[in-house]
């Protein structure tokens, strides 16, 4: 599994952990290395600048990084949990789920530093959904089908936000390099699972049928106001491939609230 790390590797948890925790300066940041690291952990180091512990972010951008939070919570527990499970992970990909597994914590404690004291608090998770999934931390397979749905929703959850952003180029950047990187992670489960790395139509593949919110409207083919399937070369099949579609918080919410026990 050597030659997936690369993928994998373009986040520095550790030097993430330590910025956003010390807040030190950015001339410090500067020094690391790394083309997603230095803006996060710049974003990270000036947070406490731009607002301040005592100042407030703007409500709509407290809402949807709290609302991004929530969904990183989810995916940091579930990989401590998977990665916790003894002879649930095989050796040969054991590491790329510790690389992932390292992100979600990073996006975890960059998101928290930035909200301070509005940081919502950790939901308590049920990762079986009430049963549909009651082998998750005991099958691989379905360990793998739950990380598929959780990497797909991440992807179209940051892009159903991106508009809600907008007022802060700081904020926006960063939130779209979590994104690009929970891109790479669904890409990189959905070949684990056998799938393409891409989302085909609003097929959820061989995942059960439990998860198929995930993947509604995904067949879409107009984009810009132009039917993308009827121009010459195309077809529904690659309109559909080659643009994502994003999801509401709503459609969100109701995908995670299948995982969510109760609020912290």
């Amino acid at each position: 599994m050597d030659n997936y790390k690369p993928l994998l590797e373009t986040v520095e948890p550790e030097y993430i952990n330590e910025m956003t925790a010390r807040r030190e300066p950015i001339e410090k940041a500067k020094k690391l290395t790394g083309a997603l690291a230095t803006p996060i952990i710049s974003f990270g180091a000036l947070a406490g600048t731009a607002y301040g512990q005592d100042s407030k972010l703007p409500g709509k951008i407290v809402d949807v990084l709290n609302f991004a939070l929530t969904l990183e919570y989810l995916e940091d527990d579930f990989y401590r949990m998977g990665l916790n499970s003894s002879g649930l992970i095989p050796s040969g990909t054991r590491d790329v789920f510790g690389q992932i597994s390292k992100h979600e914590t990073a996006h975890v404690n960059l998101l928290r530093s930035v909200l301070g004291s509005r940081a919502v608090s950790k939901p308590q998770f049920d990762f079986t959904a009430r049963g549909m999934f009651a082998d998750v931390f005991r099958n691989y397979q379905t360990f793998l089908a739950v990380s598929q749905a959780f990497e797909d929703t991440g992807v179209r959850a940051y892009k159903g936000q991106a508009g809600n952003l907008r007022s802060n180029d700081m904020i926006l950047t960063t939130a779209l390099q979590i994104h690009s990187v929970e891109a790479r992670h669904a890409a990189m489960v959905r070949r684990l699972r056998g799938e393409t790395p891409w989302i085909v139509g609003d097929s959820r593949g061989t995942l059960p049928a439990a998860t198929q919110p995930v993947y509604n409207g995904e067949g879409n083919t107009t984009q810009g106001g132009v039917n993308v399937a009827a121009l010459p070369g195309s077809s529904s099949k690659i309109a559909s491939q080659a643009f994502d579609e994003p999801l509401t918080k709503e459609q969100v919410m109701a995908i995670a609230s299948l995982f969510i026990r109760s609020n912290g």
